[in-house]
């Protein structure tokens, strides 16, 4: 069943993916060289100078998707929250990350052009076959029947500095669900980055597992970088604790979570190590109920998300 939000969002209207990816910028051709490669870097060129750290800051948090059924009762949140042996940030509903390890670099912002405004959302870098892919929320790589454009995401983005450089889309894709019917169930997005300075992503800024089927239920860690009040997007931020399965109108996990704007499409983690930076993405951040603040709803990673991630990373 088509579960499309109303209008409502948190702050700007939230951009929505799909599955077979229209390109942001066209993915140089293999072989020989062709006339059209010059032109395609220098698109590439285009996109990756018009983010300067001005607008960097200056670009709105896409909202987390809001959603207003009628008649239900607001979810349940669950027992208390029980630690993993030897953690030592959890549960927490929502604070700047501290830890270190390799979700400072492998965790970012996006930003894009979406209907002629800059706007912002939150990705992470994914072990590929590529070493190229990034997964993110689908609504932030298209909406109501456009991609987004001037595509970009910046591993550990830092109140406009870019430590890591700026890496631009050569393809957007989501899941068929969010394409077709923008199914909030499979608010997934993939961006497959450009090589930048002549190398790949992952070797870059390295990339963090992926797991389908993991089950509900489970101890996650949530990361973002929020941009609405009372975050300014100049930090990595996360929330932890025991997750639910939603059991009002989608297959989603829940979990305690007051991140705003922005987050939107930052990663969550099954087997998250706190010491090392390291987990296994299972989700991303997608929405919220408007009449249950501080919770956060996000997807569960099925076939359909196994699917769009495989045709990505062979991209």
């Amino acid at each position: 069943m088509r579960r499309r939000p109303p209008s409502a969002l948190f702050g700007l209207a939230a951009a929505v993916g799909g599955l077979l990816a229209t390109a942001a910028a066209p993915a140089a051709a293999s072989g020989a060289p062709s006339p059209a490669a010059p032109a395609a870097r220098t698109a590439e060129q285009q996109v990756r100078n018009f983010w300067t750290p001005e607008r960097m800051r200056a670009a709105k948090p896409l909202d987390l998707l809001k959603v207003s059924p009628a008649k239900v009762s607001p979810a349940r949140a669950g027992g208390p929250a029980t630690s993993v042996p030897g953690t030592r940030a959890f549960p927490q509903k929502g604070g700047a990350w501290t830890g270190g390890g390799a979700v400072v670099k492998t965790s970012g912002r996006v930003f894009f052009t979406y209907q002629g405004r800059t706007a912002s959302c939150s990705g992470n870098s994914v072990t590929s076959q590529n070493k190229s892919t990034v997964v993110t929320a689908g609504h932030c790589v298209k909406m109501d029947g456009a991609w987004h454009t001037n595509w970009v995401f910046v591993p550990a983005y830092n109140d406009g500095a870019t430590p890591y450089g700026t890496w631009s889309a050569a393809k957007l894709s989501a899941t068929d669900q969010w394409t077709a019917s923008e199914d909030i169930n499979y608010d997934v997005g993939l961006a497959v980055v450009n090589p930048l300075n002549g190398q790949k992503l992952s070797d870059v800024v390295g990339a963090q597992g992926v797991q389908f089927n993991g089950g509900y239920n489970k101890p996650m860690y949530a990361f973002g970088f929020p941009a609405a009040a009372p975050y300014d997007g100049k930090k990595l931020v996360y929330c932890s604790g025991n997750t639910t399965k939603d059991f009002l109108l989608t297959k989603d996990h829940g979990l305690a979570c007051d991140m705003t704007g922005g987050s939107s499409g930052g990663p969550w983690f099954n087997s998250f190590n706190e010491s090392t930076g390291t987990g296994l993405q299972a989700s991303v951040n997608s929405f919220g109920y408007t009449f249950l603040p501080g919770r956060m709803f996000g997807p569960y990673f099925g076939n359909e998300v196994k699917a769009a991630y495989d045709k990505a990373q062979a991209g």
